[in-house]
């Protein structure tokens, strides 16, 4: 089996994104070629209709079709150098169909307003996954808001790989982080499970709900699996908005 390489993308949250730091990764996935791109979820915001805006001046503002555009033209340079794109249902990207059923269900009938087709999907070449996403053996994708959210990076990614009995990756907690798991018997290890996240790509000074308190970490990650096995790698960024990758530094400084 040759080597294949799948670069991770972590939360975008468009247009509340960091566009240097999302810049320099696209320009990394220019240079890297991979296999593969998959993007954790929560690639739009979609402020707008969140419910944490129903009812004030962010509810009426005129700007989906316009954050829209952007999260899918973000999205195609995220995959143009790949030979795939795969994509992860998440709870920022459900509130599409969430505004939908709650406020006007019969819309439920517009082919349109179907999420893939409301991201033109298709047009892009991405595969949508609202179940667990298989990146390598013996591990998955998900987004990671499927159970609770631990304080400390990794434990979130590791609870719900003990949960699917797989390790996994997810994103969701915006932190960058790493724990395992081991199962042993009499001196034997039977398994080891293990829990990645993979931090975000977000403008951290528009987190304005955090109140400019939060521990998150801007990263992304690599799978490199080979016949014997999958390696995964978080790569963290400097504040600055650069990264190493195999000993090498990616990216323009802001």
């Amino acid at each position: 089996m040759a080597m294949r390489r799948t670069v991770v993308v972590p939360d975008l949250q468009v247009p509340l994104h960091d566009s240097v730091s999302v810049n320099n990764v696209i320009s990394f996935i220019k240079a890297y070629r991979p296999d593969s791109v998959l993007t954790l979820g929560d690639e739009a915001d979609f402020t707008e209709i969140g419910r944490w805006s129903e009812g004030k001046p962010g509810w009426y503002e005129q700007t989906l079709a316009e954050n829209r555009d952007m999260t899918v033209d973000i999205l195609w340079r995220l995959g143009e150098y790949a030979k795939e794109q795969h994509m992860i249902r998440s709870n920022h990207t459900d509130r599409l169909f969430n505004v939908i059923m709650n406020k006007i269900p019969a819309f439920m009938s517009l082919p349109e307003l179907k999420f893939e087709k409301f991201m033109k999907l298709d047009e892009l070449g991405i595969t949508y996954h609202k179940k667990p996403y298989a990146v390598a053996k013996g591990l998955i994708a998900v987004h990671g808001d499927e159970g609770s959210v631990k304080p400390t990076p990794g434990l979130t990614a590791l609870e719900s790989a003990r949960r699917a009995g797989i390790s996994t990756i997810c994103g969701h907690t915006h932190r960058a982080g790493f724990s395992q798991f081991s199962e042993s018997s009499g001196g034997k290890i039977s398994r080891i499970l293990r829990g990645y996240e993979g931090g975000h790509l977000m403008e951290t000074r528009m987190a304005t709900y955090t109140r400019g308190q939060m521990n998150w970490q801007q990263a992304f990650i690599i799978v490199e699996e080979d016949a014997k096995g999958s390696q995964v790698s978080i790569i963290n960024l400097e504040k600055d908005g650069t990264f190493v990758v195999h000993g090498r530094r990616y990216g323009r400084p802001r």
